[in-house]
């Protein structure tokens, strides 16, 4: 099975990033599915999508969970029962997830694609002052960074543009600073990224 990357951010968080090249059998060979899993799947059209969601269960058994560990609430956040946090990510052929045991965490993959750039004026403000909309892997690792922040922050209403803003960075270093601003609550978070196989994945740890 392609475990293509683990990452420990700290002591008390881990991440796990898959790389989908197996069948749907062979993706679900090993795992529970419970009858919400099966419900989902059968209305899911796509087989990369059920691929996805099959990939997403066999890293929460590489974590040591089961699928009935994982439940959702009404606005579809994951939580886990043992009352960890944890955050989900697919994008075409790789899956991740991201698990804490003290503090709140998102995570987020993105295939990095030209069309990126057409969009950006609509998620990227305060950013502008150090990126263009040519820089198309920039404004996919910002792109990451404010959907984990989302992810994280989890709050009806949020703009990625309005309320979030991610600090200059270095691609080449790998981390930054986001922050939300949002109906008077203020907060940080260490952002963590990295690129492989024309993707993009972040992830973000309350601070």
């Amino acid at each position: 099975m392609p475990l293509y990357k683990t990452i420990q951010p700290n002591l008390h968080t881990k991440v796990l990033i898959w790389k989908i090249e197996e069948t749907y059998d062979e993706l679900a060979d090993g795992i529970e599915l419970t009858d919400n899993c099966i419900n989902r799947l059968s209305r899911m059209k796509s087989e990369i999508h059920q691929r996805g969601f099959l990939s997403v269960r066999q890293l929460l058994k590489k974590a040591g969970y089961t699928t009935s560990d994982l439940y959702y609430d009404t606005a579809g956040r994951p939580h886990l029962k043992d009352g960890n946090y944890i955050s989900i990510t697919h994008s075409f052929i790789f899956s991740g997830i991201i698990i804490s045991k003290q503090t709140p965490i998102g995570i987020d993959i993105e295939k990095q694609r030209d069309k990126i750039s057409v969009i950006a004026h609509k998620f990227v403000g305060y950013e502008y002052n150090y990126l263009t909309d040519n820089d198309i892997n920039k404004l996919t690792v910002v792109w990451c960074v404010k959907e984990s922040l989302y992810k994280v922050f989890a709050t009806e209403g949020m703009s990625f543009k309005q309320h979030t803003k991610v600090l200059p960075f270095d691609l080449e270093e790998g981390k930054t600073f986001g922050w939300i601003f949002y109906c008077g609550r203020i907060q940080k978070y260490k952002v963590e990224f990295l690129e492989f196989d024309g993707f993009t994945c972040a992830y973000a740890i309350e601070v």
